[in-house]
């Protein structure tokens, strides 16, 4: 990375993207680069822009924040996406999740959480706690869950099984790695080729899968 990485803010509220704003170019290494009141805003922005990251209300008037996020995720190049909501119990949130976003944050964070998770997104690694995804699939996806298991499973090797159902108990790659006595880029290997398989963005989707899926129950 030859400089800081790029943020465009996404929200109605100018004093929610003021806060963001100032938390995020207090530090070297990020930038804000574009500032959008809606979710049509941010589209246009974005391929004009071309950020590393968009924090994406999604409650807004106009293109919400679901329908953008589906749309930027779909396409080429496509900026990693990082929710701001207001109850990190909620539906939209969730569905922007199923959309392509990388996760959430909540709205009244503190800056220094504002900075751990952004980084944290940017670098590919989870940003919420498993119990936070456990929680979202009990409420959304549960209740309306099919009882027969994913087909997509059968792509994946017993070994690639284990990595997945460890990842989306919420195990890093060092504990992944501890547990099944192996070394730690082999598992970022089996963790490179599990996303290939099953076409998923990043960690916090092969956590969604593996709940999803049948893999893994909540409370198992």
């Amino acid at each position: 990375m030859s400089g800081p990485y790029r943020i465009l803010l996404c929200d109605d509220q100018e004093l929610i993207r003021m806060g963001l704003r100032m938390v995020i170019d207090s530090q070297p290494d990020l930038a804000v680069v574009g500032e959008a009141a809606d979710g049509h805003a941010a589209l246009e922005l974005s391929t004009e822009l071309r950020p590393d990251l968009v924090l994406m209300d999604v409650r807004m008037p106009g293109v919400d924040g679901l329908t953008a996020t589906r749309k930027l995720c779909a396409g080429p190049d496509a900026p990693k996406v990082l929710v701001v909501t207001t109850f990190d119990l909620d539906e939209y949130a969730y569905g922007a999740l199923r959309a392509g976003a990388s996760g959430f944050l909540v709205k009244d964070a503190l800056g220094e959480e504002i900075l751990v998770t952004v980084r944290a997104v940017l670098r590919g690694d989870v940003m919420m706690g498993p119990s936070v995804i456990r929680r979202l699939v009990e409420r959304f996806v549960l209740p309306a869950a099919s009882t027969t298991p994913d087909e997509r499973l059968d792509l994946l090797t017993g070994r690639e099984r284990e990595v997945l159902t460890l990842v989306a108990r919420g195990l890093s790659n060092q504990e992944i790695a501890a547990r099944l006595f192996l070394g730690e880029t082999t598992v970022k290997t089996h963790l490179g080729r599990i996303l290939g398989k099953l076409e998923l963005r990043d960690r916090v989707h092969a956590v969604i899968f593996a709940y999803e899926s049948g893999l893994i129950r909540v409370g198992g």
